[in-house]
């Protein structure tokens, strides 16, 4: 139940369904060319982020001292179905841009 309210309540921003369409669309992203990206400053799209990896739609991988985001391979079919959702909504998400 912890879980699916998390997933749940993960949805109730609008920047944070940006940032799964902007990751389905772009694959995994450093959070440097998210911040520039999205023109947002590192502590609050890190709160976003971490939302989203709680409620599962997310994997974090580090690479020296690069934290990259991708959608998990995996997700439950809850999430799945609202990634798919999300996908499908005409939002105005940014192009990528690489800082790092």
């Amino acid at each position: 139940m912890d879980m699916f309210l998390k997933s749940v309540s993960a949805l109730n921003d609008e920047t944070r369904i940006r940032l799964l369409k902007f990751m389905s669309t772009n694959g995994k992203v450093c959070v440097c060319d998210l911040e520039k990206s999205f023109d947002m400053i590192q502590s609050r799209l890190s709160r976003h982020l971490k939302i989203l990896k709680e409620a599962g739609y997310l994997d974090l991988n580090r690479e020296g001292r690069w934290a990259y985001y991708n959608i998990k391979i995996s997700l439950d079919t809850f999430l799945q179905a609202s990634l798919t959702q999300i996908n499908t909504l005409d939002l105005d998400i940014p192009k990528l841009q690489k800082a790092c």
